[in-house]
């Protein structure tokens, strides 16, 4: 917003603030406002001066002013009903206003707390309730709080003067009336930023022949004045970019806590693009990514902010969700943005915000400094999310691994024992001297893809032995396959034993020197001789042989 003399960011859309909220009470009820402030002296209004004293308690204001106000609507003057002051016993600091407006609260309800959900967000430092009853039906009553999660401030927006590219014939006309110099160069370097003595002699120059450096800005006709307001606009190479040090942005600390508080999120990233400018406005970006989070919807949710205040609607033609919806490869970041619950969050101050439509609730992407700006901070948020975003799916892989190799434990348990069951039988017919047919499906070394190999009898004899013995069941194999499964799921895939999937606080891959003790559980069929001696005790069928084989990770 402009003043008489500069250029200030603003918290707020139509600059209207507690007289509109005065204004609505009046139209919708008539029903004055009452106001109750206590402040101490030196420190109210930002003027400085500490809130606490040398010993570190709070001060305390001596008294507490009660107001009720009205407004006349007709002369628009304020109409002090009652105005009294009390001494301070309660200890009380700060300020209360209560209005009452009437609306319909049903259709508005989600809007009301939606709002206030996102200035939670915005202003964490701040502490904001609100209470709802309803005297026919006590069930629908409800309370909403959310505390104050940060002690840091954002620093307060400087007043600065207009930059040349921003003016137009109004505000040059008034600058002019208002202006304390005497010369036109002295009004160009004092009453305007950017410019220095010697390039105000430049513009003076090239204004032509009608100009002179000492004339006084009272001599200026309407022509003069459209004449320079014309070369300020269209000579931008001259003067310096408008200074974005004068805005108060909500800064990556305070927006983190905010997200934090309110949405819950498994992973958050934060970043802000170095300050812009357009038609000599100065502007900061300041960006959010969160993955997850309580009530959070799959998609992509766009929450925007502009100079620190929600904006509810008219959502689809902002320059944040066209950015975040068409700019952004989320692949490329390890994200899907189909089935993620992924948050983007994008919050611009200015000096002027350039809104679009006469409701101020939306910024248009026609701005292409604004855009390219937007762009880059949610790239940057996205590049710190990556890295967890890749231990997080390869977590994810190796529980989806683990848990189809669990599943199937039990039935390859029971298979591996009833073949060395039937194996066993066998052998003992043999001894025996019993002799059993051929099966009709025993494969040949005509047609089998591959040559048998040769049985190991002394290694087949030793298991079946050790299985006599009691030392192999099929409890032990199924105790041993889940063993081998737990132990190696993480190995295989490098990564540490730790798949509880939170990822908020990062992690590192651990690098064990005990790999050769774990020993994969490989089910593939194997068409090729394996290199002799990889494996020991195989175990050979008519059907098929099974051979464990150390791989290392």
């Amino acid at each position: 917003s402009g003043s008489k003399y500069g250029v200030r960011q603003t918290r707020g859309k139509f600059g209207l603030g507690a007289k509109m909220a005065l204004i609505w009470s009046k139209k919708s009820t008539g029903v004055p406002i009452n106001i109750k402030t206590s402040h101490v002296k030196g420190v109210r209004g930002g003027g400085g001066g500490s809130l606490l004293t040398e010993d570190g308690k709070r001060k305390i204001g001596p008294k507490v002013s009660s107001c009720v106000l009205d407004i006349d609507i007709y002369k628009n003057q304020p109409r002090v009903i009652e105005h009294k002051q009390q001494d301070n016993k309660e200890g009380w600091i700060g300020t209360q206003m209560q209005v009452l407006v009437a609306g319909n609260w049903t259709t508005y309800k989600s809007r009301v707390v939606q709002y206030l959900q996102q200035l939670a967000i915005i202003t964490p430092y701040a502490k904001l309730e609100m209470a709802y009853s309803n005297r026919t039906d006590e069930k629908k009553a409800f309370n909403l709080q959310f505390d104050r999660r940060s002690e840091q401030m954002p620093a307060q927006a400087r007043e600065v003067k207009h930059h040349p590219s921003s003016v137009n014939n109004l505000l040059i006309q008034q600058l002019l009336e208002r202006t304390r110099s005497t010369t036109l160069l002295k009004f160009l370097t004092s009453d305007l930023s950017g410019i220095t003595a010697a390039v105000g002699k430049k513009l003076i120059d090239r204004l032509g022949n009608s100009f002179d450096a000492d004339m006084g800005p009272d001599e200026m006709d309407d022509k003069q004045i459209t004449r320079l307001v014309q070369l300020l606009r269209s000579t931008d190479n001259l003067f310096k970019s408008p200074d974005g040090g004068c805005l108060s942005p909500l800064g990556e600390y305070n927006l983190n806590l905010g997200i934090q508080k309110v949405v819950e999120p498994e992973i958050i990233a934060t970043a802000r693009d170095k300050p812009g400018a357009y038609d000599g406005h100065p502007f900061i970006v300041e960006a959010a990514v969160s993955l997850g989070g309580k009530d959070a919807k799959e998609g992509i949710t766009v929450v925007r902010f502009a100079n620190r205040i929600p904006l509810l609607f008219e959502g689809g033609a902002d320059v944040a969700t066209r950015v975040a919806n068409s700019k952004i490869k989320w692949s490329s970041y390890k994200i899907d943005h189909k089935r993620d619950k992924i948050g983007v969050f994008v919050s611009i101050v200015s000096t002027k915000v350039p809104f679009k439509g006469t409701g101020k609730e939306y910024i248009g992407d026609d701005i292409t400094e604004i855009q390219q700006s937007v762009k880059r901070a949610l790239q940057g948020c996205c590049q710190q999310l990556r890295a967890h975003l890749a231990k997080r799916n390869a977590l994810r892989d190796v529980k989806e691994r683990k848990s189809r190799l669990l599943k199937y434990i039990p039935d390859v348990s029971k298979s591996l024992f009833g073949i060395l069951e039937v194996m066993q039988q066998r052998k003992q017919e043999e001894s025996d001297g019993v002799v059993r047919p051929a099966s009709p499906r025993k494969r040949t070394a005509e047609w089998s893809p591959m040559k048998r190999i040769k049985t190991n009898e002394e290694d087949v004899s030793s298991i079946l032995d050790r299985m006599s013995k009691g030392e192999i069941s099929e409890q032990i194999l199924k105790q041993s396959l889940q063993e081998a499964v737990e132990i190696n799921a993480d190995a295989v895939f490098g990564i540490d034993g730790n798949d509880n999937g939170d990822t908020r606080k990062g992690g590192s891959t651990s690098k064990k020197d005990d790999n050769d003790d774990k020993q994969p559980l490989c089910l593939v069929p194997i068409y090729d001789e394996p290199n002799p001696g990889t494996g020991s005790n195989v175990i050979r069928h008519p059907l098929f042989d099974f051979y464990p084989i150390n791989i290392s990770p």
